[in-house]
């Protein structure tokens, strides 16, 4: 669907290697003065509902019908179920307001790609239902539950962190690291599960020659959890589904039964970070986002929990424009993960006309332009400004639907200089442009060793050895 010029409003300040970007947050919020504009905007909620019960609900204005412009509401309402399925989670979406844009998003999960991405993951994969949109004339009650995530510390411990590039670990003394390593891997091209179970156990060998004993294990890892189980993981994307079943799902349990029962708790990395940065800020009410192979992204409320949410936002739009880039998996445009990663990187290579073999992975590429960094290749400079610019734009979209006060920002693509210069552009977009942001979020990065281990770190405290 196309959607009017006016709906899509050029940003103040343009990435430098990327001028056709058109920010979800600006675009929003051109929608909703629209719609104010109008005298008799159309108010239309939406609720999510998870297989416990959990239900997060939504209201935004959307524009009346005979508006020049209404044609744009069906697409709009689409983004924004986008970014609450992949941040909230659920498997039913109810909508309040508007049969007919119910009709029409019920539509789009069945008729489109994108759409049957989404029902597939958050129906099949995740939640083991069927998918559901249904019109109603009245939301149902929110409701939601949060729980305490690690920060047990007592005894001898191991904690991993699972990337798409990279297998990192921690051996950990009464919350004191003893041994950290870094292990280049490939799994996101593996389809036998062994290779995954033996570089896990390889890691977890690796440090526990560090430590007089075991107490328990604690893993970070990308990808969609539920009671250690992975659902949706991209780590795990070249295994068939028959061996996803039957040795993918219950890896951790046997993990687990190889080191003799012992505590073993697995949480989402994006999580992890959130924890992390939690732990050591002493601070609550931290949105963390970790921009490695992907992008990850965890969130620690004001009394210090985690929710039942999703915080997948390598999924959620962060850019409307028409032609926007799409990402490999999920196959929709202007997604987390083409702006806040590795992958990120990749693409904007070119742009920068930084000389490089285009046979390289992204995980070397990145590699190229920290080089071309530190040499002071301005090339190199543009790539992270530009990054920089999306985060501010990011940033003020999430911060609609996450309240936060503090955002730490770490993984490989924040590694040395460039890291400053992404939080430099960040902050100069929040103040151009969303002048209220810039006194209520705060910024933290881990020192440079924290960047690449601290999740691992975090991750060792997950068990709960007295639970």
């Amino acid at each position: 669907m196309q959607v009017a010029d006016v709906l899509l409003p050029e940003p103040k300040i343009k990435p430098v290697l990327d001028p056709g970007f058109r920010p979800a947050a600006l675009a929003v919020r051109a929608l909703e003065g629209a719609a104010k504009a109008s005298g008799k905007p159309l108010d239309v909620g939406v609720a999510l509902e998870q297989a416990d019960g959990s239900t997060f609900c939504f209201r935004r204005s959307f524009l009346p019908a005979g508006h020049p412009a209404a044609a744009a509401n069906g697409y709009f309402l689409e983004r924004l179920v986008k970014f609450l399925l992949w941040s909230r989670g659920g498997w039913k979406v109810h909508v309040e307001g508007s049969k007919e844009l119910a009709d029409g998003l019920r539509a789009y999960y069945a008729d489109t790609e994108t759409g049957r991405f989404d029902t597939m993951m958050m129906g099949e994969r995740i939640y083991e239902r069927r998918f559901e949109v249904v019109s109603v004339d009245r939301l149902p009650a929110e409701r939601a539950t949060t729980q305490a995530l690690g920060r047990h510390w007592d005894g001898c411990r191991i904690g991993f962190d699972l990337g798409g590039s990279d297998r990192k670990v921690s051996a950990v003394m009464d919350g004191n690291p003893v041994f950290t390593e870094e292990t280049v891997w490939d799994p996101i091209k593996q389809a036998d599960p062994q290779y995954h179970f033996d570089g896990i156990m390889d890691s977890l060998k690796k440090a526990a020659a560090h430590l007089p004993r075991v107490d328990a294990i604690g893993g970070s890892a990308a990808g969609v959890y539920v009671n250690n189980q992975p659902r949706v993981a991209s780590l795990y994307r070249a295994v068939p589904p028959d061996l996803f079943q039957s040795r993918i799902k219950p890896i951790f349990a046997d993990l687990k039964a190889a080191w003799g029962g012992i505590p073993f708790e697995v949480a989402n990395d994006g999580e992890v970070t959130a924890l992390a940065g939690s732990m050591a800020l002493g601070k609550n009410a931290v949105l963390g986002i970790a921009m490695g192979t992907s992008t990850a992204a965890g969130f620690v409320t004001r009394d210090g929990n985690i929710t039942s949410w999703l915080n997948e936002l390598a999924f959620v739009p962060l850019d409307f424009r028409h032609e926007g880039p799409r990402d490999e998996w999920s196959m929709d445009r202007g997604v987390g993960s083409q702006y806040f990663s590795q992958q990120a990187v990749g693409r904007l290579l070119p742009a920068s006309g930084i000389e490089f073999d285009p046979s390289l992975g992204l995980p070397e590429k990145l590699k190229l332009v920290q080089q071309r960094m530190a040499q002071g290749d301005v090339r190199a400079r543009r790539i992270y400004e530009t990054i920089g610019t999306y985060f501010g734009y990011g940033l003020a979209h999430f911060a609609s639907f996450y309240d936060c006060d503090h955002v730490l920002v770490l993984g490989r693509v924040m590694t040395g200089e460039g890291g400053n210069l992404i939080l430099e552009g960040a902050r100069a977009v929040l103040a151009a442009e969303f002048p209220d942001l810039t006194g209520r979020i705060e910024f933290h990065t881990p020192d440079e060793t924290s960047k690449r281990h601290g999740q691992a770190v975090a991750a060792a405290s997950l068990p709960n050895r007295k639970g």
